[in-house]
């Protein structure tokens, strides 16, 4: 179901970030004798690493906070996400704050860890297309 909410939003991003490169690029591999499979596997693609681990870590922490429709369909259970399953930490009359900061912490690691080994290229595929020059 994320997939399907998240794709046109993707589609969106790199097709402008692939609309922006320069044309030559795939007109000189054209004229080397490249075919379209060739030109998109050894230029398009290299040159959209930037745009991909943006579009990527965007996706991927998306995805693992989803918070509203686990809410909605799934109650309790094995199958919980992380994050529906620390909203569950809370009761009625009671809550024990520092259980529920722990669970927040287990929470937040693994979408850090993505975002610090991916941060070079999120960055630059965020500011990529900012300035004319």
């Amino acid at each position: 179901m994320d997939t399907a909410f998240q794709i046109g939003f993707v589609t969106f991003v790199l097709s402008n970030y692939m609309k922006a490169l320069s044309p030559e690029l795939t007109e000189a591999a054209l004229v080397d004798g490249a075919g379209i499979w060739r030109q998109y596997w050894e230029i398009i693609l290299p040159l959209c690493r930037p745009a991909l681990a943006a579009m990527g870590t965007l996706e991927v922490i998306f995805i693992y906070n989803d918070f509203f429709w686990p809410l909605l369909f799934l109650q309790s259970g094995d199958r919980l996400p992380l994050t529906t399953a620390v909203n569950n930490l809370q009761g009625q009359f009671l809550s024990n704050y520092n259980l529920i900061a722990a669970g927040a912490m287990i929470t937040a690691i693994p979408a850090l860890v993505i975002y610090l080994l991916l941060q070079r290229h999120f960055v630059a595929g965020l500011t990529l297309g900012s300035s004319k020059g």
